[in-house]
C-alpha cells in the first residue's frame, strides 16, 4: 500500500490552518509548523489580568468559506465555534457630522441616506447592484480559482473590463454617491485588507456586497476561539501541530522541495511544502541558498507594499459605555489626504483615522465581570516609506490616540485603564516577518492582484505553494480562506 503523501504547511494563521485541514482531509499526512507559542498569525491572542484581546482579524464576514471546512472534513461548525451576529455591521462616525449604522437592513439604510442627501438613495440602489455583480465575478467566480498563466487573466479579461476594474474604488463609488460623507461609508472597506481607496481596483467593492450576503460575525469567545476550533478540527483529522517552530530554511534538491529545517535543528521531511509566511520572508530567506529565492526576492521586492497598522490593546473595569457599537470606524479631519499620507509619506501624520473594537458589546466574557476589552488600530505608513523610531514614537503615539478616544468615544477611558499594551510596524517585521513592517502584504492594485500576484504554485519549484495574504486572491479573512482552496486543490492534484 503507497505511503501517503507528507505535507509541510509553514505558519499557523487562518490560511495555514484552512490549507492544512483540506490537505489533511484531502489524504496528505499534514504537518502544521508555527513560530509562535500560539496558533493563529495575525489572529494571535493576548491575556492579561482576566482579559483575552484579539491581535488582529475581528471582522468574520463569509462564514460559508469557514463552514465548508468542517464539512469536507464530515463535521458541522457548529460543534466546533459559535458565531454571533454584529448589529450594526459598522458604526461610521465624524467629528463634524452625525454618525451612520451601517447594516443589512435596506429600508434602514436608505433613511440613514435619504437624511444626508435624497438624490444618493437610488444612486446606492445602482451602487449595490455594481456591487452584487463584482462579488458574483470577482467572489464567487475567481476567489478560490488559481491564476497559474496569463491564459486565466486573458479569459477573465472581459469581465474585468465591463467591471472597469482600472477605476479605483473611491472612483467608482463616486460615479454613483454624490455625498462626502457616504463616499467614505462606502469606499473604506478596502483599507480592511490593505487597499488605498483611491488606487484599489474597484473591484475590491464586492466586499460591500460580501458583508449584504452573509453578515458581520464574531466568535463567541473572540477570534481566537475559531482559530482554537481550526486547530481541533485539524488535529482530529490527524494532523500535527508544531508551536515554537521557527524555520530557518526550505530544502531544494534538483529545483524540488525535500524539506523544512527549524532553527533548533529539527528536519522534517516533504513531499510538498506550502508556506503562509510572508511572502518576501519565504523567497528571501528560507529559500535563500536557492538561485529562485534570491530572483523572486529581489523582482517582489520592487512591488508596492501595503500601509502598517499601529494597535493598542487596553483592558477598562467598567463595560463599554453606553451606544459604543461592537465595531465603530472613526474618521479624522482628512480623508483623501490622510490616505495619501498613510499610502506614500515619510513621515506620520499629525491626524488620524481609527477603527476600535469593543467585543464586549457582543460578547463579555472577554473581559473580567464589569469590565470590558478594547483594541484601536490607526493606519500608518510602512516601515520602507517612513522609518519612524517607534521605540521613541510608539508611546507618544499611544497617549495621543486614547486621549482622543478619550475625548470622542469612551468617558473616563484613561481614569478605568488597567491594562495597555500596544504593536507598532516593527512588531509585524520583527514578530511576523513582514518586509517592511507590512500589514497586508503586497497592495492590492489591480496590476498586484490575479495572475500578477505571486502564484499559489511557485513556477519554478513545482512542490512548493503559497498560501495567505500574499498570494492570490489576496488579504483579508475570506481571501486567505480562499486562497487555501486554490492552492489545496493544487496541491491535491499533484501525482
Amino acid at each position: 500500500m503507497r505511503e501517503p503523501q507528507r505535507a509541510v504547511v509553514i505558519g499557523a494563521g487562518f490560511g495555514g490552518l484552512a490549507l492544512a485541514i483540506r490537505l489533511q482531509a484531502g489524504g496528505m499526512q499534514t504537518t502544521l509548523l508555527e513560530k509562535r507559542d500560539k496558533p493563529g498569525g495575525r489572529a494571535y491572542v493576548y491575556e492579561d489580568k482576566g482579559f483575552i484581546f484579539d491581535a488582529g482579524p475581528t471582522v468574520i464576514t463569509d462564514p460559508t468559506a469557514l463552514e465548508e471546512l468542517f464539512t469536507l472534513a464530515g463535521r458541522r461548525m457548529a460543534d466546533y465555534v459559535e458565531l454571533l451576529p454584529v448589529a450594526p455591521f459598522y458604526r461610521l462616525c465624524w467629528e463634524n457630522a452625525p454618525a451612520f449604522d451601517y447594516g443589512n437592513d435596506q429600508a434602514e439604510l436608505e433613511r440613514q441616506i435619504a437624511q444626508r442627501h435624497p438624490a444618493d438613495v437610488e444612486g446606492y440602489r445602482r451602487f449595490l447592484v455594481y456591487s452584487r455583480a463584482v462579488f458574483e465575478e470577482g467572489y464567487l467566480k475567481l476567489g478560490a480559482v488559481p491564476f497559474l498563466n496569463f491564459r486565466d487573466m486573458a479569459r477573465a479579461g472581459p469581465q474585468l473590463a465591463r467591471l472597469q476594474a482600472w477605476r479605483s474604488v473611491y472612483s467608482k463609488v463616486a460615479s454613483f454617491i454624490e455625498d462626502e460623507h457616504l463616499r467614505q461609508v462606502l469606499s473604506f472597506h478596502s483599507l480592511l485588507v490593505g487597499g488605498n481607496p483611491f488606487a484599489t481596483s474597484s473591484i475590491y467593492t464586492l466586499i460591500h456586497a460580501l458583508e449584504r450576503e452573509w453578515g458581520v460575525w464574531f466568535p463567541r469567545g473572540g477570534t481566537g476561539a475559531l482559530v482554537q476550533g481550526l486547530v481541533r478540527l485539524f488535529e482530529e483529522l490527524g494532523g500535527k501541530l508544531e508551536l515554537n517552530a521557527a524555520v530557518a530554511s526550505i530544502d531544494v534538491e534538483q529545483d524540488r522541495v525535500t524539506a523544512v529545517q527549524l532553527d533548533d535543528g529539527r528536519r522534517f521531511d516533504a513531499d510538498a511544502v506550502a508556506s503562509n509566511a510572508d511572502v518576501m520572508h519565504t523567497y528571501g530567506q528560507l529559500l535563500r541558498d536557492h538561485p529562485r529565492g534570491a530572483r523572486e526576492a529581489k523582482r517582489l521586492g520592487s512591488k508596492r507594499f501595503s500601509m502598517s497598522l499601529f494597535v493598542i490593546y487596553f483592558g477598562l473595569d467598567v463595560p463599554p459605555p453606553a451606544g459604543l457599537a461592537h465595531h465603530t470606524v472613526c474618521f479624522g479631519p482628512r480623508y483623501r489626504e490622510l490616505i495619501d499620507e498613510i499610502f506614500k509619506a515619510e513621515t506620520l501624520a499629525d491626524d488620524f483615522s481609527l477603527y476600535l473594537h469593543a467585543p464586549c458589546v457582543t460578547d463579555p466574557s472577554l473581559a473580567p465581570p464589569g469590565a470590558s476589552a478594547h483594541y484601536v488600530l490607526a493606519p500608518v505608513p510602512h516601515l520602507g516609506n517612513a522609518p519612524i523610531d517607534w521605540q521613541r514614537e510608539g508611546p507618544r503615539y499611544r497617549d495621543r490616540i486614547l486621549a482622543y478616544l478619550e475625548a470622542h468615544y469612551i468617558p473616563g477611558l484613561r481614569e478605568h485603564l488597567v491594562t495597555c499594551r500596544h504593536f507598532t510596524p516593527e512588531g509585524f517585521r520583527d514578530e511576523l516577518n513582514a518586509h517592511l513592517g507590512s500589514a497586508f502584504s503586497l497592495e492590492p492594485i489591480l496590476t498586484q492582484s490575479a495572475w500578477f500576484r505571486p502564484h499559489n504554485r511557485d513556477a519554478r519549484i513545482p512542490n512548493l505553494y503559497l498560501v495567505g495574504a500574499g498570494t492570490h486572491p489576496g488579504a483579508g479573512v475570506p481571501g486567505v480562506i480562499g486562497s487555501a482552496k486554490a492552492t489545496a486543490g493544487l496541491m491535491l492534484e499533484q501525482p
